[in-house]
C-alpha cells in the first residue's frame, strides 16, 4: 500500500463541504487517533449505527480523506479505513474569492472551533481524574501582543514548528518503546504515561 502523504491542503468546496459535517468530522478524528478501523469500530467510539457510519466513512472517502487500509484482526470481509494523509490543512486565501466559499469556510471553522471547545471542556469535567502529573503541563493561557500581520505569520510559523517537533520527538519514542517491549516479549504498546494530546492555538487580530 503506498505511503500517506503529509497534511493535505484542502482547496477545493466538495472536500470541504464532505469534512464540515459534524458526524463526518468526529469519524475523522476518531480514525486519525486509531490509525485504522473498521466502521464498526468508528461507530462504537462516536456512539452511532454502524449503517450510518459507514456511509459517512465512504463520503470522506469519495473525496479522498480517508482510503483503505489493510484488514487488522478480527473479521477480514469488513473493511478497514485511514486517514488518506497525516492531517489537512485549510487556508483563508483559498476560499475568499466568492460569496459561497466565504460562508463555507467560516461555516467550516465555526464547526471545528466547536468540537475543539467540547473537548476542552471534557477535558475540565475530567481534569481531577488526571492528577498530579499532568497538571502542570495542561494549560489555557491568553496573550495580547502587538504586531504586524507579518510578526503574526511569522509567530504562526514558529509554533507550528515546535508542535511538529514534538509530535515528531513522540512518535519516534512511541516507536522504540514498542520495538523494546516487543524485543522483550511484553504486549505491544507505549510507555506508561504516554497519552494523546490536544494542542490547540488560535492567534487573531481584534480591535477594542
Amino acid at each position: 500500500m503506498a505511503e500517506k502523504e503529509s497534511d493535505r491542503r484542502i482547496q477545493d468546496m466538495g472536500t470541504l463541504k464532505a469534512l464540515a459535517h459534524p458526524l463526518r468530522m468526529r469519524l475523522y478524528r476518531a480514525l486519525t487517533l486509531a490509525g485504522t478501523a473498521t466502521a464498526s469500530q468508528l461507530a462504537e467510539r462516536v456512539d452511532e449505527a454502524v449503517s450510518l457510519a459507514s456511509y459517512h466513512l465512504r463520503k470522506l472517502a469519495e473525496h479522498g480523506l480517508i482510503e483503505e487500509a489493510e484488514p487488522g484482526s478480527g473479521d477480514g470481509r469488513e473493511r478497514w479505513w485511514r486517514p488518506a494523509s497525516d492531517g489537512v490543512r485549510i487556508r483563508d486565501e483559498d476560499f475568499r474569492d466568492a460569496p459561497e466559499q466565504i460562508a463555507a469556510h467560516t461555516a467550516a471553522s465555526r464547526l471545528f472551533f466547536a468540537q475543539r471547545s467540547d473537548m476542552y471542556l471534557r477535558f475540565l469535567d475530567e481534569r481531577p481524574h488526571w492528577g498530579e502529573r499532568w497538571a502542570p503541563g495542561a494549560v489555557s493561557s491568553e496573550a495580547v501582543l502587538r504586531l504586524t500581520p507579518g510578526e503574526l505569520a511569522e509567530l504562526t510559523r514558529e509554533m507550528l514548528a515546535l508542535v511538529r517537533r514534538y509530535d515528531e520527538l513522540g512518535r519516534a519514542a512511541e516507536a522504540a518503546e514498542q520495538a523494546a517491549g516487543e524485543a522483550a516479549g511484553e504486549a505491544a504498546g507505549g510507555a506508561e504515561g504516554r497519552e494523546n494530546v490536544a494542542v490547540h492555538t488560535y492567534a487573531f487580530p481584534f480591535r477594542a
